[in-house]
């Protein structure tokens, strides 16, 4: 019964928000009463702001709790409020008739904000107070509590661990101290095969795609870290491989790469430390040295999980990984035949045990 509705949510988070409301809603409630209470008779702080702080701390992430949305869903849905209460003079209809018009402008101008029908609700039933106020209940209170509330919100989830407003963590961060960040497989989800899940679906939901498909990055992670997650870099890497110097000649290169029937070669200084890697893409360019050729490195520890290659190997970004040690000396390649391999052979029990007898 009390476990909470929305995923993400902990006891911590909700803490922060009731803190953030008590906190936002007091300042904007003690800086409107100072300034608007000689400008307008309308109640300084007006109803809608609460609605809009639930949305603001508890779920900053939301679509429907950003700026543009706290802003511009208000005062919109406000002026429509005040607009229709001009035009119709019954008030259930004409209250109605707002929020409705308040939906589809605010879905127009993409500000969708659930409190914006409250906002538009209360221009029209908010009694004779606001009545007077005309449309300049629209912006004075509703506009300037909603910027203020928004300032309040920035500055609370400064330090409140959130970032605010939202912007999405779409690529996962690097894990075991690795020079990139691990990339889904080529084959993975992509942002068109998210936005088609979600026309099947048929529902609207309280997330952004962006965050979906980050979400939907990372769980593919976790899969194959519990498929693959016990068979490291070290457990697939070529340990005999050929390196080169980045003062050697472009030819010594080539040959090195015909010999041994690589795709790339790793470049290395006079300690053995990986600077760089050629291979045959770069060396269709006219030069006549190796370190005016070479390319970044893809670098990997050894200790890093060997399914976090999928993305830069399978995906043909980089034809090999250089696997180095914590001085950044060069122990062994991964090279994409190596992994497909292993972790094809790796994943042949898991299939039989899945099959049955």
């Amino acid at each position: 019964m009390f476990r909470p509705i929305l995923p993400g949510a902990n006891l911590r988070d909700r803490l922060i928000a009731c803190c953030g409301a008590l906190l936002g809603l007091a300042v904007v409630g003690v800086l409107c009463s100072l300034t608007l209470g000689f400008v307008t008779s309308a109640p300084v702080l007006v109803a809608p702001m609460g609605a809009s702080a639930v949305l603001l701390f508890a779920v900053p992430a939301s679509p429907l709790a950003q700026p543009w949305p706290i802003i511009g869903g208000n005062t919109l849905s406000a002026l429509i409020g005040a607009l229709v209460a001009g035009s119709i003079h019954d008030p259930m209809l004409a209250g109605a008739t707002a929020v409705a018009l308040a939906i589809a402008a605010m879905s127009l101008t993409r500000c969708l904000h659930p409190p914006g029908g409250a906002a538009a609700l209360t221009a029209v039933l908010g009694g004779p107070a606001v009545a007077a106020s005309g449309l300049g209940f629209a912006f004075l209170p509703v506009a300037v509590n909603s910027v203020l509330l928004v300032a309040a919100g920035w500055l609370f989830h400064r330090y409140s661990g959130h970032s605010y407003p939202h912007v999405p963590k779409v690529k996962p961060e690097p894990a075991h101290q690795t020079v990139h960040p691990p990339t889904p497989p080529r084959g993975g989800v992509t942002p068109d095969d998210v936005d088609e899940a979600i026309q099947e679906l048929g529902e609207a939901l309280d997330i952004s795609r962006e965050d979906l498909g980050a979400l939907l990055a990372r769980a593919e992670l976790h899969a194959m870290k519990r498929l693959h997650g016990e068979v490291t870099c070290a457990d697939v890497m070529s340990r005999d491989v050929p390196a080169v110097s980045a003062d050697a000649p472009a030819g010594v290169a080539r040959r090195l790469l015909d010999e041994h029937g690589r795709h790339a070669l790793p470049v290395v200084d006079a300690r053995n430390v990986v600077i760089g890697a050629i291979g045959h893409a770069q060396l269709v360019q006219d030069a006549a040295r190796v370190v005016d050729l070479m390319a970044p490195a893809h670098i990997e520890r050894p200790q890093t999980p060997a399914f976090r290659l999928l993305g830069p190997l399978v995906g043909s970004r980089t034809p090999e990984a250089m696997i180095v040690d914590d001085g950044g000396r060069l122990l062994g390649t991964v090279a994409q035949s190596d992994l497909l391999m292993v972790l094809a052979r790796n994943a042949l029990p898991a299939r039989r045990d899945g099959d049955g007898p």
